[in-house]
């Protein structure tokens, strides 16, 4: 049962590391815009995402709050309260990025009513996104590479079993 907790460590820190970033990034970038890391490769520029993903849908803020708080509610429950036969290290490391990642936006979306975004990769003119929306990414990595690793080791006993009856 306590050992089900310890992914709150994981959980706290991503929210802990993307807040203290995004504080970073509006106290000392906000007065310049942009900061060039490598030039036209790589640059730290402050932006105020009032939307989704690439900036879709910004004047519906109750739509990602609701979702945001439906999704959080959903993995802190999958984690905590059901589906222990699921208890694996890969599957939960994903799972408490993706719930830090979520947090730490909502706090922005709560707070300031827009997320803070600062990591601008230029060279391929990708948009602009922040340390939650990587922790989301990476957990979401994880939980499908989780899924496919499952999947394999289940056709694969499968298989082992038809060849033995």
């Amino acid at each position: 049962m306590a050992k089900r907790f310890l992914w709150l460590i994981p959980i706290t820190l991503a929210v802990a590391l993307d807040q203290l970033t995004k504080y970073l990034v509006v106290v000392y970038l906000k007065p310049i815009g942009t900061f060039p890391i490598i030039q036209d490769v790589l640059h730290l520029t402050y932006v105020e995402n009032r939307g989704a993903a690439f900036g879709m849908l910004k004047d519906h803020r109750w739509v990602f709050m609701l979702t945001s708080t439906v999704a959080i509610i959903a993995v802190l429950i999958f984690m905590f309260g059901w589906y222990k036969k699921y208890y694996h290290p890969l599957f939960y490391a994903g799972l408490a990025l993706i719930c830090g990642g979520g947090i730490g936006n909502m706090i922005d979306r709560t707070v300031a009513g827009y997320v803070v975004d600062f990591v601008d990769l230029r060279i391929i003119n990708f948009a602009v996104w922040n340390g939650a929306d990587t922790f989301i990414t990476i957990g979401t990595g994880l939980v499908i590479l989780y899924l496919v690793i499952a999947e394999v080791k289940s056709i694969k006993a499968e298989k082992a079993a038809k060849t033995t009856e």
